[in-house]
């Protein structure tokens, strides 16, 4: 299969998981083994105390494993998150936060992803790091 590029695999994300819209999720690099999303900083994302909510990190981490899953392997639509860990480390700054995914382990039937999440900005500084697994069609 041939490999998708960040416009093609945001326009994907954007057309089946509406969700991704409302956040304003940016899908910003795709090279087959990583890949790179953004969620811009937005007012109404922030939880009370002040820090980005954790439903929207754990969006932004899925969504950029989903990302490199299809960017490795083309419009594999159907594959699916099958488990996800996140440990929350730092609070988030108010400003854009991203996800950097990679892939550690591609075989047949399942995808086996890191993904760290970071500030704009802060890329030194880890806001969650997640492990997960998508399931793929057979």
């Amino acid at each position: 299969m041939a490999n998708l590029s960040a416009h093609e695999v945001q326009a994907l994300i954007r057309a089946g998981v509406p969700m991704a819209e409302d956040i304003d999720l940016r899908i910003e690099r795709v090279d087959g083994e990583r890949a790179l999303a953004r969620v811009p900083f937005n007012g109404r994302l922030v939880r009370p105390g002040g820090t980005l909510s954790g439903p929207v990190q754990m969006a932004l981490a899925d969504t950029a494993m989903y990302a490199v899953v299809l960017g490795a392997l083309g419009r594999v639509e159907m594959a699916v998150t099958s488990h996800l860990n996140i440990n929350f480390l730092a609070k988030p700054a108010p400003v854009d936060l991203l996800a950097e995914a990679r892939i550690l382990r591609l075989g047949r039937r399942q995808a086996v992803c890191e993904v760290s999440l970071f500030c704009a900005g802060q890329e030194d500084v880890l806001v969650a790091h997640v492990t997960g697994t998508y399931a793929l069609p057979g």
